[in-house]
């Protein structure tokens, strides 16, 4: 019987969600968990990669069991579970159900502090030259990328990637003056590996006046690297929206 997990976590405690040797991955710690309080190995299938640091409102997993499932075991499986996890529900699905590859759209929140902020330190960028930004310029910046399908620029360098090409269907930033906070969002049907954060990253350059907007279109145009590429750090990056069909 195949089932859908659904579940979030914040991301600062671990080295990603994928498994990896001698590093504690979100995958790992839940595998392990579910593996002991179920009696039987359990291998997840997530609905994409997440980077150390970088955090999920929203995550799907799917996974094989044949099993039945111990009484209260949501509970039991949030008490044993590291606190930075947390299982929202589990549901069976038709047994060629994939969490990955069936998801139809993604969405991202990259959050940033223009003020320090203690209490939020490892979920936001503390960006300390607001003084210097243009915050006109960087709806400009992102609203170029609906114009394209091909996202070369924004991809991390030896990745396994097979195409680079992605469907953007929102890019959309927010300035709170009151609350001293930048908050941009975006969805597509799939994302590259460092996407959002190299384009939050582009858009904060275009803003501080060290890119152009022609920059940006002539690295889109000829799918070339930025001159300047900026990855911004990972903290302030959530998954918060995973669709499919069945779901």
């Amino acid at each position: 019987m195949r089932y859908f997990a659904e579940l979030s976590y914040h991301g600062g405690p671990f080295f990603g969600w994928q498994k990896q040797p001698n590093q504690m991955s979100v995958q790992e710690a839940i595998e392990q968990g579910m593996s002991t309080i179920l009696g039987s190995p359990i291998e997840l299938t997530g609905c994409g990669r997440t980077d150390t640091g970088v955090h999920a409102r929203q995550y799907f997993a799917h996974f094989d069991f044949s099993g039945e499932f111990p009484e209260q075991f949501l509970r039991r499986l949030n008490k044993f579970l590291p606190a930075a996890i947390a299982f929202r529900r589990i549901f069976p699905v038709g047994p060629e159900a994939h969490a990955r590859y069936d998801a139809v759209s993604r969405s991202y929140v990259y959050q940033i502090d223009l003020q320090k902020n203690p209490f939020r330190g490892d979920m936001a960028y503390h960006f300390p030259f607001f003084g210097q930004l243009d915050p006109n310029l960087l709806q400009p910046a992102a609203d170029l990328l609906l114009e394209y399908e091909e996202f070369y620029p924004f991809c991390k360098s030896n990745t396994d990637t097979k195409t680079n090409r992605c469907q953007l269907s929102r890019v959309a930033w927010e300035y709170a003056p009151h609350e001293q906070t930048l908050t941009f969002h975006i969805s597509a049907d799939r994302f590259l590996r460092g996407m959002v954060r190299l384009i939050v990253g582009m858009c904060l350059n275009v803003g501080l006046g060290k890119q152009s907007l022609e920059d940006v279109r002539s690295a889109l145009d000829h799918q070339t690297r930025l001159t300047r590429s900026w990855s911004v750090p990972p903290q302030g990056l959530f998954l918060t929206d995973i669709r499919y069909p069945y779901v």
